[in-house]
């Protein structure tokens, strides 16, 4: 009798471990929320198949709007899960979108990536850069194939944004616009980075094992405090990183903001610490006071003025 179903041979808890015949037992199960127009917020939400192919697909949210023609910043936000479990069709993301996209009063196009460890990276940078690249193929003269950003989303207000691991890949993503520009007709204004993965000062066992072509601690991708030149080159003109005292993450993540401020960059950073709360305490917790702070500050760096007028 083979044994080989019940051996383990990589183990990573609380994410997940690898069994000797190839099988993987994530430990951490993924709920599904349906898409919905939402009474009390105005919300509507769609499921977009963005790459038949790679099954990579989207969650699209579009707030309550005045008119057909009305254009609204357009953000494009990355969820976390240490690039191994979550989705945007979760109750976390899809409850949290739903009210960042009411309180900023942005459409939002929320990526849905392969996972690890059934997909090492850079599968999940692959899989969001197709995404941005499907969002491009709107951005001259709404030809696009999704009615909801041909209409309403403005292509000069482009925003990144990311939680955790979804933090990461966002910024990996600015980085790869500010190199090939000429793929698609975007502006990308800004950057939100939510408690950022970033890894730590010694080597990061996770990311060493779902990303096996990694150089190492100081990899690019993993740490960008490292490699101020590409720093320099970030397209975007305002970046926003958000950490919490208590998030093991926390020293990369002001690494980080600390880097890109004596990069040479010529944008303007800003960074917002929550002080006596962890790692993404926000989606954990959305309705308690720091939290609604947090989501104000985000959706107050998307849309100033929209969010100003509701004070």
């Amino acid at each position: 009798m083979d044994s080989s179903a019940d051996e383990v041979v990589h183990d990573f808890p609380p994410l997940f471990r690898i069994y000797k015949d190839g099988h993987v037992e994530k430990f951490i199960d993924t709920d599904y929320v349906p898409t919905s127009d939402d009474p009390n917020t105005g919300v509507r939400s769609k499921d977009v198949v963005v790459s038949p192919e790679t099954n990579v697909s989207a969650r699209l949210f579009l707030p309550r709007t005045t008119a057909p023609s009305h254009k609204l910043p357009l953000l494009i936000y990355i969820h976390g899960g240490a690039f191994c479990i979550q989705s945007p069709f979760s109750s976390l993301y899809h409850n949290y979108l739903g009210s960042l996209v009411a309180q900023a009063n942005v459409l939002a196009v929320s990526i849905d990536y392969r996972l690890a460890p059934e997909h090492s990276i850079p599968a999940c940078y692959d899989d969001s850069w197709t995404v941005m690249e499907w969002v491009g193929l709107h951005a001259n003269g709404g030809l696009g194939p999704e009615p909801w950003l041909n209409d309403h989303a403005d292509f000069r207000r482009v925003f990144l944004a990311g939680d955790s691991a979804g933090a990461n890949i966002a910024h990996n993503m600015v980085v790869r616009a500010g190199i090939a520009r000429q793929v698609f007709d975007i502006k990308i204004v800004g950057t939100v980075l939510i408690h950022p993965f970033f890894g730590n000062n010694k080597p990061d066992k996770l990311w060493m094992f779902i990303c096996p072509e990694t150089s190492g601690c100081d990899d690019p991708r993993l740490n960008p405090a490292a490699h101020r030149s590409l720093l320099s080159k970030l397209v975007c003109k305002k970046v926003l990183v958000c950490t919490a005292e208590k998030d093991f993450l926390r020293k990369r993540g002001r690494a980080y903001y600390e880097a890109l401020k004596s990069s040479g960059w010529g944008g303007v950073g800003e960074i917002v610490e929550t002080e006596g709360e962890g790692h993404v305490f926000h989606l954990l917790n959305p309705s308690c006071e720091k939290a609604v702070s947090l989501m104000k500050h985000v959706a107050s760096f998307i849309n100033p003025g929209h969010v100003l007028s509701l004070l």
